[in-house]
């Protein structure tokens, strides 16, 4: 059991252990010979049989089974029924031995598949073993494998998870097989479980007697917390933000590049290629972006457009996809401005990865003007370097009405939700803040933390509805305190509530913008989105920072940038003195084409061998992207260089004019050559400038 203090073996046990091991060591080495030579004689099979019994763990050996059942079943004249009904034997003596067997539970599911056995017995079989161990999610996985099978029905389903939950609440694997079931019933709509709010209302009112008669037991917990989710959550993917936004107007400065209005404005980063980026943020990841079904209507589209999504595994379903518009070799006219018009989703095929259908066909138009104008070359492109100095910044006043920069509160693509769901959860609130006023316990903590948010979410259509962030966030620093054991989930929390909180709406947002240097509410104005020394250990409201072009995080607590990579306007990035660990948590950088200065000063890059979240061996033979060995070879020549692999995934694809790596273990003057070889636009490293 978990928790519980291993006893030393007495000396007649560890003889026993001793003789143990040793029959183990004969049988595993007996059986990797037969392995070996493909030897699948009865004797053979007898062996692997003995060893499974001893060790159902064995997974080399289930493996050896199922090439020895193809192997009787090749020869002339075979009896599969005969065959198979072996192999089911051994698999339930095997799950006799150890229940929990990963093995063994998939090579029964493995001989059920081939379709030569009875399946009438795998029921009675799962009664019994889940009356030994009703929380074995093993048996719970294969019990929905054999139902699908048998072509049992959910319903009847569900009403065994009912009554295994009646004899005991305290069965997570229960309370998710009913999720699970539940899921499929409200999809189709069956007769019974439709409309969704009432069947809603009724599981809430189910898992408050588990919750309430015994508040420590987490099990509840945990199905009430998908309730919640089923309640706030639209099953069709939407769109929830876009550059540009809609009604908004873009400058196009005819000297030398895009510049967009006021405070949004593209600074020369983009000029670069001449190609105007227009972004899709949807709130699932989704497939069939293309130009059936999203259309665009302007003067500018001058050639085919192709789609991209915005994704870190080149997976074909992302939540942000993006196009460009090149207007590089156009002739554009003088004070003239152009229409753009967006239409998303009136012809079909936009699909959410769990099969949903884009519900709310929607309409983007915004203007892009062009004005004739000089503007002087900006930080990060070829003049002076770019310093983020507090006395480099200018703290913004008020925004102007021509401003692009699109907060929650302004957002006209926010989904509007039923008053249902909102009484629900204020229902929900007032049970959990009578439940706490009795007990306090540190998930209940959590779940109105959780309820308040989605209250939060719900009311974002502008009801005038006090926000209960202030609330939100000091319940996460108190179950920092409670359960520090999983303080970085409740810091990773609080960061996003934080973070939502700033970009709701103009005036939450205001104090952290600044102009940078001595830009004035101009054409040329160039505006910092500051977000530094806010202890910020997780990104999050990206939907709504799709404008900005110069981003200051440093002095925060970041390991990742995960999300980062919609921000396809961003120019300067300050991620200086933060937690990143290794190269790999910066692989969203590889996706901001307009990215020209970087600082990742004062981090823990080259503490650590590698990013062992991701990777098992640091060589890039295991990496999924495509690797430019010939290029690698050539930049690092004979410097050992197997710790610059990773940088070299990020950075190869970039464009970058600044960087600066002071202060982590990697810098070091081979490092430092390396990147001046990558990086051939490279003006200045380091803060020195590169001759």
């Amino acid at each position: 059991m978990h928790g519980r203090p291993r006893k030393a073996l007495q000396e007649e046990d560890a003889a026993a252990s001793a003789a143990k091991a040793e029959k183990l060591r004969s049988l595993q080495a007996q059986f990797l010979a037969n392995h070996h030579n493909r030897t699948y004689s009865k004797e053979a099979l007898d062996v692997s049989t003995k060893l499974l019994e001893v060790n159902p763990e064995c997974y080399t050996a289930w493996n050896y089974r199922k090439l020895a059942v193809q192997h009787l079943l090749s020869n002339s004249d075979p009896d599969p029924h005969s065959i198979f009904h072996d192999e089911l034997k051994l698999v339930e003596s095997a799950l006799r031995k150890n229940f929990k067997s990963y093995g063994a539970w998939h090579h029964r599911k493995w001989v059920l598949s081939k379709g030569h056995s009875s399946i009438d017995n795998e029921m009675r079989l799962l009664n019994g073993f889940q009356k030994a161990d009703p929380r074995n999610f093993h048996a719970w996985n294969y019990r929905r494998f054999v139902a699908e099978l048998m072509k049992r029905s959910d319903e009847d389903e569900l009403k065994y998870t009912e009554e295994v939950i009646g004899a005991n609440f305290s069965n997570y694997s229960a309370w998710h097989n009913r999720s699970v079931l539940l899921s499929n019933l409200l999809k189709r709509k069956a007769e019974g479980y439709f409309p969704k709010e009432k069947v809603l209302e009724e599981e809430f009112e189910h898992v408050h007697n588990a919750i309430f008669t015994d508040p420590d037991d987490q099990s509840g917990w945990f199905y009430h917390l998908w309730l919640i989710d089923q309640t706030v959550k639209t099953d069709a993917p939407l769109l929830v933000s876009s550059w540009p936004s809609h009604r908004s107007n873009i400058t196009l400065i005819m000297d030398n590049g895009l510049h967009g209005c006021g405070l949004s404005l593209l600074n020369g980063t983009l000029s670069d290629t001449g190609t105007l980026p227009i972004i899709l943020y949807f709130n699932q990841a989704v497939e069939g972006i293309n130009t059936s079904t999203v259309t665009i209507e302007s003067e500018l589209l001058k050639e085919e457009l192709v789609w991209k999504p915005l994704s870190m595994n080149k997976s074909n379903t992302a939540h942000v996809w993006v196009v460009y518009l090149n207007l590089g070799n156009m002739e554009l006219q003088p004070s003239k401005t152009y229409y753009v018009e967006i239409n998303i989703g009136h012809s079909k095929g936009i699909v959410s990865s769990n099969g949903n259908h884009y519900g709310a066909p929607s309409q983007i138009s915004f203007k892009v003007v062009v004005q004739t104008a000089y503007t002087e070359p900006t930080e990060g492109h070829g003049g002076k370097r770019t310093t983020w100095k507090d006395t480099n910044f200018q703290k913004i006043d008020h925004f102007q009405e021509s401003d692009s920069i699109v907060t929650a509160d302004q957002n006209d693509l926010i989904p509007t939700t039923s008053n249902w769901c909102t009484e629900e959860i204020v229902e929900e609130i007032t049970k959990f803040r009578d439940l706490l006023s009795e007990y306090d316990c540190k998930i209940g903590k959590l779940t109105l933390a959780r309820l308040l948010t989605a209250l939060d979410m719900l009311s974002s259509q502008h009801d005038g509805r006090k926000s209960n962030t202030e609330e939100v966030l000091q319940l996460y620093i108190d179950l920092m305190k409670l359960d520090p054991t999983h303080s970085l989930y409740y810091k990773d929390e609080h960061s996003l509530i934080s973070l939502n909180w700033i970009t709701s709406t103009r005036d939450s947002l205001l104090p952290y913008c600044h102009y940078y240097e001595d830009a004035t509410e101009t054409i040329t104005g160039y505006v910092c989105l500051r977000l530094q020394n806010l202890s910020l250990s997780r990104m999050g409201s990206i939907e709504n920072l799709l404008w900005v072009q110069m981003l200051d995080l440093s002095h925060n607590e970041l390991r990742s940038i995960e999300g980062l990579e919609a921000m396809q306007l961003l120019s300067c990035l300050n991620l200086s003195h933060n937690k990143f660990g290794s190269f790999t948590a910066l692989g969203p950088l590889r996706l901001l084409k307009s990215l020209k200065v970087l600082n990742i000063s004062y981090n823990e890059l080259g503490f650590h061998s590698i990013d062992t979240t991701r990777y098992l061996s640091s060589s890039p033979v295991v990496h999924t992207e495509e690797f430019a060995w010939d290029r690698f070879e050539i930049l690092t020549g004979s410097i050992n260089a197997t710790k610059f692999w990773e940088a070299f995934l990020i950075f190869g694809s970039l464009a970058l004019t600044e960087l600066n790596i002071t202060g982590n273990a990697v810098a070091d003057e081979n490092f430092r050559s390396f990147l001046v070889k990558v990086l051939p636009t490279l003006k200045w490293l380091d803060d020195e400038e590169i001759s």
